[in-house]
């Protein structure tokens, strides 16, 4: 069995998320153990709450302490792959290197539209902006800098007819809720190779 923890912001909508536990709501083996919110009142507690999934919240005013107690979280849960879905802090180099493998999503093609303070519309204004014939999505591992991390899917659409970028934002959208749900699957059966190692 593979459990799995989904990180993601109080702000999150957690589309994302539902694409996910969509994905393996019939599967027996990867489990969602639990999702983690860092604001009280996040929107995706209603969408965690209509698949019976546990959520918790842990305040983020401490960040060195919001880290800590969500490594013991990871620990005592038997974690074996973190999630990222909106989580939009950056997760320090101790953190990293004293957990299980991270990964994320990002709605652009890595390495280009990525860094700090590129995401969600920002990204897709930037690509509309440059006038992108394509984009798309890129799954990659999550290390100390934001957006460099290996990458381990990717996947390109046509956006030459998109005539805005929340039209952009749309199409990539749907082609995030395809792709996570199919990497997570291919992690955890071992088809895509993480070759990550603690320090």
């Amino acid at each position: 069995m593979n459990n799995i923890a989904i990180l993601t912001s109080g702000l999150s909508r957690g589309s994302n998320f539902e694409s996910i536990a969509n994905f393996f709501k019939d599967r027996d083996d990867v489990n969602i153990s639990f999702v983690l919110i860092t604001r009280k009142k996040a929107p995706i507690i209603q969408r965690c709450e209509k698949f019976g999934i546990p959520h918790f919240f842990i305040s983020t005013k401490n960040y060195e302490l919001f880290e800590e107690n969500l490594l013991k979280k990871i620990k005592k849960e038997k974690i074996t792959l973190i999630v990222l879905a909106g989580f939009m802090r950056k997760l320090s180099e101790n953190f990293i290197k004293n957990s299980v493998p991270i990964i994320n999503i990002h709605p652009a093609l890595l390495p280009k539209f990525g860094g700090k303070n590129m995401f969600g519309s920002a990204v897709h204004k930037a690509v509309f902006n440059a006038k992108e014939k394509e984009s798309g999505v890129t799954v990659h591992l999550v290390n100390d800098n934001y957006d460099s991390g290996k990458i381990l899917n990717q996947q390109k659409i046509n956006i030459s007819d998109c005539s805005n970028p929340e039209e952009i934002g749309k199409r990539v959208l749907e082609l995030e809720h395809q792709i996570y749900p199919e990497t997570i699957e291919k992690i955890c059966n071992g088809e895509i190779k993480l070759n990550f190692q603690r320090k």
